[in-house]
């Protein structure tokens, strides 16, 4: 099968990190020569033919050519022979890639406009990354917080919906270190290009370092743990944090302290009780020039020492 594996020419295939990814590639590959094949045999048959039969004079008539049975059979047998073991392999690789690895490590993975909120067991978070350990099992539980998004990991070649209200799961085992892409391959809204992560695979000692990392984390100060939620919940998306440029969002840089003029007209103060009904609440006051609707409320997906560190991140914004 080897001849099939055409993904060593990286400017064509992306690269190759799983075993299902190699043999992906291998059918893919099979379906692309036999295609090639089937189109030079009928392309040139029918060139050759036309060429071979052509009225050389105005006199020549066109020969009586019966019907050959045995020709017949063999240009529908062929096919459907072909037909018949894409399909069978097809089946065997799309078994393997739904058939979920017992003991592999489960990593919950939340897909929202516009990023990837990756969760591990021992309750570390992140934003667009996933780092997992190489050889080794993982189970991605996949849900969405608002619309469909989708999964994808081209080097892996696995995609997978995340679809609201309910979990979807797929799995993988990377067998090369690296960076590789995460994409959303479901159109999610005005920022969807731009929900993308990446996927880390690091050794087994990397990986266990890295738990232990995040959960330093839970120390920090106040503020730095929020900004560490900012990042979390994708509010850098559509807020910034280091301009007064305005994104989908109005800019929250150097805001505490000072009034901001609503659509209605009215004004209200930047302060804590602001910052906090803004999170809960976000189409309750809607800063002028903006669109009412396209921040989600937070209300029940946050605890009171969350809203507590995010709104101490906001009020240091200077």
């Amino acid at each position: 099968m080897m001849w099939f594996n055409i993904a060593k020419a990286q400017s064509f295939m992306p690269t190759q990190a799983t075993e299902i990814a190699k043999q992906v590639d291998n059918l893919y590959g099979f379906l692309l020569i036999t295609s090639l094949i089937a189109c030079v045999l009928v392309i040139g048959g029918m060139i050759y033919f036309v060429w071979k039969y052509r009225r050389r004079t105005p006199n020549d008539k066109t020969a009586y050519i019966s019907h050959n049975t045995f020709l017949e059979f063999l240009w529908s047998f062929i096919p459907l022979v072909i037909f018949l073991a894409v399909f069978v392999w097809g089946w065997y690789i799309y078994h393997e890639m739904r058939s979920m690895p017992k003991n592999a490590l489960e990593i919950n993975v939340l897909g929202k406009q516009w990023a990837w909120e990756v969760e591990y067991k021992n309750g570390y978070k992140t934003v667009n990354e996933v780092v997992v350990p190489i050889d080794q099992d993982v189970k991605l539980i996949l849900s969405s917080n608002d619309v469909i998004h989708s999964f994808f990991v081209p080097s892996f070649r696995i995609k997978q919906d995340a679809v609201p209200g309910r979990y979807t799961a797929l799995w993988f085992r990377a067998n090369k270190l690296g960076e590789f892409h995460i994409f959303c391959t479901e159109y999610c809204g005005t920022s969807h290009s731009g929900m993308i992560g990446k996927l880390k695979v690091v050794s087994r000692e990397d990986f266990d370092k890295y738990l232990e990392v995040g959960q330093e984390e839970r120390n920090l100060p106040l503020a730095k743990k929020g900004e560490k939620l900012f990042a979390v919940k994708a509010c850098a998306s559509c807020h910034s944090v280091n301009s007064p440029a305005t994104m989908v969002g109005p800019s929250l840089f150097q805001k505490f302290g000072h009034e901001e003029e609503m659509n209605d007209g009215t004004k209200i103060k930047f302060d804590e009780n602001y910052i906090r009904e803004s999170i809960l609440e976000p189409n309750k006051h809607v800063v002028k020039g903006f669109q009412g609707g396209i921040m989600p409320t937070f209300q029940g997906q946050i605890n009171e020492n969350e809203l507590n560190a995010l709104v101490e991140y906001i009020k240091e914004l200077k």
